[in-house]
């Protein structure tokens, strides 16, 4: 299926989750000179206008990135990830909102390498033409992530960020996403593997932590953020989580610090909350 659009989602409070840990991800593998590689098996359109007609029909940067914006008193992690996206929005406005691969972007340097896989063919277009001047350091291919992987590790650096963020439009994402980790692990045990879920009251969607968590990872840290109570009706999704395989030591210190800011500002009733566990070597 290739219903999903992305730009419909584009800088809510998934995204705010997801996009803080992925800049810190970056940020400490930028400590070290030696090339990192950031693969994404789900990239997206690349950026995204926030007055467009799918941005404005649902409107649900407001509720995330929009409630950041503008705030002086961000921890460290949530000001690492606003200042990124300030760069897409050099006059103050918040106009344009960054997908994954574009904030990457603004933590590559000369060395570093992103390869990116879209299959939807408007954001696969559109993903070309955002780094359609960066094709030295950047690979657009329009491709089955889950399936390319596999082609890129371990890469030659042998340091990767891997994003892993599908749409879970049908019950087989979950199953793809655990039999990808699974494989990514064999070929490339060192790596980093971050992995979007969504919090829903669907079986597979509580499940897949679980499932995550039952490959056996020495390293991991697994970090939720609900923004509302559950649905009684039970459709809906009401927060989002990250599992990250081989994330750095300094992970579980840096979101305990802003986890509580976020749940103040993005939450939208009682059930806001979040939950962090981790296991670091």
């Amino acid at each position: 299926m290739l219903s999903y659009r992305h730009a419909f989602h584009a800088g809510n409070h998934a995204d705010v989750l997801k996009h803080l840990v992925l800049i810190e991800l970056l940020d400490y593998y930028g400590r070290k000179d030696k090339p990192w590689y950031y693969i994404d098996t789900h990239a997206g359109g690349g950026c995204y206008a926030l007055d467009s007609e799918q941005a404005g029909k649902t409107a649900e940067a407001a509720d995330g990135i929009g409630r950041l914006w503008g705030h002086e008193d961000l921890p460290p992690a949530v000001a690492a990830y606003v200042a990124a996206v300030g760069q897409f929005n050099p006059q103050g406005r918040l106009l344009f909102y960054p997908g994954s691969p574009a904030l990457a972007m603004t933590r590559a340097r000369a060395q570093d390498r992103l390869r990116l896989f879209e299959l939807h063919p408007a954001d696969f277009e559109s993903l070309q033409r955002t780094f359609a001047s960066e094709q030295e350091r950047v690979q657009v291919r329009r491709a089955d992530g889950f399936a390319a992987l596999k082609s890129l590790l371990p890469p030659p650096s042998r340091r990767a960020v891997v994003l892993i963020d599908p749409p879970y439009e049908v019950k087989d994402d979950y199953r793809s996403v655990v039999d990808t980790v699974r494989d990514a692990m064999r070929r490339f045990p060192t790596g980093t593997y971050m992995v979007w879920y969504p919090m829903l009251a669907r079986a597979e969607a509580r499940q897949l932590p679980e499932r995550l968590a039952a490959l056996g990872a020495e390293s991991w840290l697994d970090v939720r953020l609900a923004v509302r109570d559950a649905p009684r009706d039970g459709i809906g999704m009401f927060g989002s989580g990250l599992y990250v395989i081989n994330p750095p030591w300094v992970l579980p210190q840096r979101l305990e610090a802003a986890l509580p800011w976020l749940v103040e500002h993005l939450g939208v009733d009682g059930g806001a909350g979040f939950d962090l566990e981790h296991h670091i070597e």
